[in-house]
C-alpha cells in the first residue's frame, strides 16, 4: 500500500504504529522535508493550524519551535488522531476529526502548516483550500506547505504514489493558486518531487 492512501479521502488504512517507519522508507528526504517546513514556520507563532496532523510528528516539531504556541490540528483518520493525542501535550493541542475539504477551524491563525497531505486533492480543490487558508490567517499570517509535487523532470518522480488517492500538482500551478488566494509564496526548499513553500498573507 502506498503511504499516501488517506488524509483527504478519509480512508482508515493507516497503522499509526508503523506510519513513521513507512514514511521514512518511502520518502528518503522525509526528515529534511520536516526540518525545512519547521524552519520556514519562523519564530514566535502563538495560534497554529495544522492540516493533516497524522501521528503528530510535524506538530511535535512545531510546538518545540514555537514554545508559546497552541495548535489546532485536523485529520480525517480517527486512528491517527488517537496516536497524535497520545503523543502531544493536551494542554497545548486541540485535535479535530475533519477532512481537508471541510470548513476550517475558526481563526485567526498566525501560522498554518501542512506536510504531505494536500497532494491528495485535485487541483481545483487545492486552490479552494488555499483560499480558505488565507481567510483563516490573520494579517501577516504565514502558510507553510511541505508536499509532493509533479517535478519538471520525470526522473525526479521518485516517491511512490497511488493514482486513486494521490493527485500531486506541478510547483508552478501551486504557486499560482497561492497567489490567487491572496498569499505571497516563496519556494524555500526542494528535493526532487518534494517542495516546501512559504506563503505570507
Amino acid at each position: 500500500m502506498s503511504f499516501r492512501q488517506t488524509l483527504a479521502s478519509g480512508q482508515e488504512d493507516w497503522n499509526p504504529d508503523t506510519y513513521l517507519e513507512l514514511m521514512r522508507s518511502e520518502v528518503p528526504a522525509y526528515e529534511r522535508l520536516q526540518e525545512a517546513a519547521v524552519a520556514a514556520s519562523g519564530d514566535g507563532a502563538r495560534h497554529v493550524l495544522e492540516l493533516g496532523v497524522g501521528t503528530g510528528e510535524t506538530a511535535r516539531r512545531l510546538l518545540a519551535r514555537h514554545p508559546a504556541a497552541r495548535l489546532v490540528g485536523i485529520d480525517s483518520s480517527e486512528s491517527m488522531l488517537a496516536a497524535a493525542r497520545a503523543a502531544l501535550p493536551a494542554e497545548r493541542v486541540e485535535l479535530r476529526h475533519s477532512r481537508l475539504e471541510d470548513a476550517l477551524p475558526d481563526g485567526p491563525f498566525d501560522l498554518a502548516v501542512s506536510a504531505l497531505a494536500i497532494h491528495h486533492l485535485e487541483g481545483a480543490a487545492k486552490a479552494a483550500l488555499f483560499a480558505r487558508i488565507a481567510a483563516a490567517l490573520g494579517p501577516g499570517g504565514r502558510f507553510v506547505l511541505a508536499d509532493l509535487i509533479v517535478p519538471e523532470d520525470p526522473a525526479d518522480a521518485v516517491s511512490p504514489i497511488d493514482p486513486d488517492y494521490d493527485r500531486p500538482s506541478p510547483l508552478q500551478d501551486q504557486l499560482a493558486w497561492l497567489q490567487d488566494a491572496g498569499l505571497a509564496p516563496t519556494l524555500v526548499w526542494r528535493e526532487r518531487d518534494l517542495a516546501v513553500i512559504e506563503a505570507h498573507r
